[in-house]
């Protein structure tokens, strides 16, 4: 780029952007914004990070890293068998619990709020640690499941019993006939291996901002089965009080155990894990320091730029980051309603969104490939060419 005839450093781009959920894919969002980028300069120095929170697609922009996708034949949320995937690297793994007990998982308008199973997600951390993962980012988020983590927790050798001694069945609703808990016949690998919990909820185990009362009702829990659900999870943790001592009984309330229908719980207490905001997580083990170093200009962004965003997504993360290294950011998304002092308190200069060329939501999703490129040559235009 040249101008008043002094040659200037060409713009360097990052694109570190969530998926837009029901249309793109971060990987597809980055190729979106790439291609519209060059079309108005096509000497654009453009690299792509496709980045996640700890929710589903975690495992996808891992992989778009640079992890080796693994995959695994384990339990889905109903009981049945599916393939589900980690991503792991030198060591590393990245375990996505949607993979295994998502809402994903599930057929197109069934739900089972009482009987969903996170015996899955206990399946693919057994995986990992069989591949020789030292450390494990366990990413939840968009879970079918209420079960505070109660099937994870089996699937890697502890015992959950019902009155008769018998086996407690799946689901958080079994866990009110819970007698016995028996976390001694764990896994003793996951003794020896860094098992972070990664997350973009804070929510505590039970109680009106809990696990049940909050998240449940999106996993078609009604008032009533949110009601067994909690009071199921309170008798829970009370066992595994019993089980491993009184810190469980604080680890009920703390930041991340609500999260993902109390799998964050059964992760703290039976797994010795430790909690970290997703993005923050991810931005670590993607590469993104790195990467931001090497940028004059981020573009992040996700589906809908909204409160929820502020509140530990993706973009925040990202812009919080480069905010803090001096980088200029800039958001793309489907919709948009956080105001512009929100966006600048967030770290983003301006938002574009579909929707300010197609106002058909409709329309928006089935276009989004073609509309997201449209946004990126507008900026382009603005931001490269000047």
């Amino acid at each position: 780029m040249v101008t008043d005839g002094a040659a200037t450093e060409p713009a360097r781009v990052l694109v570190a952007a969530d998926k837009f959920k029901g249309s793109l894919t971060a990987v597809q969002v980055a190729e979106r914004v790439t291609a519209g980028l060059r079309r108005v300069v096509p000497e654009a120095a453009v690299e792509t990070l496709p980045v996640a929170d700890g929710g589903d697609g975690t495992v996808a922009a891992a992989v778009a890293a640079g992890f080796e996708r693994r995959e695994v034949r384990v339990t889905g949320p109903l009981g049945d068998e599916l393939t589900a995937a980690y991503a792991l690297r030198d060591g590393t793994a990245v375990v996505e619990m949607a993979e295994a007990s998502g809402l994903q998982c599930l057929p197109e308008g069934v739900f089972a709020p009482l009987t969903a199973t996170t015996y899955g997600t206990g399946e693919l951390l057994r995986a990992a640690l069989d591949a020789g993962a030292r450390t494990i980012v366990l990413g939840v988020g968009g879970s079918a499941t209420t079960d505070g983590g109660a099937g994870m927790l089996t699937a890697l050798g502890a015992r959950l019993l019902d009155g008769a001694g018998r086996p407690a069945g799946p689901g958080g609703g079994a866990l009110r006939d819970l007698a016995t808990a028996d976390l001694s016949g764990l896994d003793t690998r996951l003794a020896t291996t860094e098992i972070v919990l990664a997350s973009d909820v804070d929510n505590p185990l039970t109680g009106p901002k809990g696990a049940a009362a909050v998240y449940g009702p999106q996993k078609g829990a009604a008032p009533e089965d949110v009601r067994t659900l909690d009071a199921a999870l309170a008798h829970y943790a009370t066992l595994l009080e019993r089980a491993v001592g009184p810190g469980a009984a604080g680890l009920a309330l703390a930041p991340g155990a609500g999260a993902a229908g109390g799998i964050g719980y059964g992760a703290l207490v039976g797994l010795g894990a430790g909690f970290r905001p997703g993005i923050e997580v991810m931005l670590d083990v993607l590469g993104f320091a790195p990467a931001l170093a090497r940028a004059t200009l981020v573009i992040t962004g996700e589906g809908s730029l909204d409160e929820q965003t502020l509140h530990g997504k993706a973009p925040a993360g990202v812009a919080s980051a480069a905010r803090a290294a001096g980088v200029e950011v800039v958001a793309v998304c489907g919709r948009l309603t956080l105001p512009p002092h929100a966006l600048h308190r967030a770290g983003i200069a301006r938002a574009y969104a579909l929707t300010d060329l197609e106002p058909d939501p409709a329309v928006c999703m089935a276009q989004a490939g073609p509309l997201l490129e449209r946004l990126a040559e507008e900026i382009a235009r603005e931001k490269l060419t000047r």
